[in-house]
């Protein structure tokens, strides 16, 4: 793999450009929060309800006084990692078990396809609230929720990679070679179902983003970590007096997700000439 290569043909889109631009930025706000913002972002600092542009408050205050600019920079590092890890939990549980399924296909794929369904048959998000109310809000109760009702999308894909390549020549090579059923499908098959993986990621990432947002916008967030869906919910209240509160950090998720969204799709374009370049991948796993 032409790692610079693939990394130019993506950032020639201007899409993928942009995308990488935004979601640098928040990365860069979300991992330098308190050195820009040090101290704790629920101290009251000043008067409250300063309107932005503030001497001193680019961003205004809340109706406790509270850096809203501080709120969201580090709120930026929690919805970030709950997107993160959530969409890490969510891919690496789906992929095993689509992996599984299309692999040995018969009643293990017919047990595991109704398992999925029933997940895919209940509403997502009720059932994220569902499992955040039952097990108290927390990060961790968040990030599972959004997990569990992530994954059956990335089992069926993934299930769907497997039954295409299970019947390729190379698969059967490495049959017949002796090797063991586990190598076949994490390294052989596998590395073949990465691209669609990867651009699957990108956007159940935003997704994530967005309900995490959403469910602490409810009122089942983390109390003990801010959040951008915490302070929206949290401004809501006062939405006609000091729009800001909820503006600012609703203006911060939009960015977020529309930088993911460019990149998926700016990710789904450079990966497609090389899924098209099917044979070359075969031969390189092949081993």
């Amino acid at each position: 793999m032409n790692h610079d290569r693939f990394l130019t043909r993506l950032l020639r889109q201007p899409a993928g450009a942009v995308g990488a631009l935004m979601l640098l930025a928040i990365a860069v706000l979300a991992l330098g929060a308190h050195w820009f913002y040090p101290g704790d972002p629920w101290a009251m600092v000043t008067d409250p309800n300063l309107p932005p542009f503030s001497p001193g408050f680019p961003l205004g205050t809340d109706m406790l006084g509270r850096d809203v600019a501080a709120g969201v920079a580090h709120g930026a590092r929690v919805s970030l990692l709950i997107g993160i890890v959530a969409t890490a939990v969510a891919v690496i549980v789906g992929t095993v078990l689509g992996a599984v399924a299309g692999y040995y296909g018969g009643w293990v794929d017919d047990f595991i396809m109704r398992f999925t369904e029933i997940f895919q048959t209940i509403p997502g998000f009720l059932l994220a609230l569902l499992m955040v109310a039952i097990f108290g809000p927390s990060m961790y109760s968040i990030v599972g929720a959004i997990g569990v009702i992530s994954w059956p999308s990335v089992a069926r894909l993934v299930r769907a990679e497997f039954l295409s390549l299970r019947t390729r020549d190379f698969v059967k090579a490495a049959v017949l070679g002796g090797q063991s059923s586990a190598r076949i499908v994490f390294r052989q098959i596998l590395p073949n179902t990465l691209s669609p993986i990867v651009v699957a990621a990108s956007l159940m990432m935003a997704t994530a983003i967005l309900l995490e947002s959403a469910i602490s916008f409810l009122g089942l967030g983390d109390r003990s970590m801010i959040s951008w869906g915490f302070m929206i919910g949290a401004g809501r209240t006062t939405l006609l007096q000091s729009w800001w509160l909820s503006a600012v950090p609703g203006v911060a998720i939009f960015i977020t997700v529309l930088g993911l969204n460019l990149l998926g799709d700016a990710l789904n374009q450079a990966l497609s000439p090389r899924r098209r370049q099917g044979g070359m991948h075969e031969r390189t796993h092949i081993a």
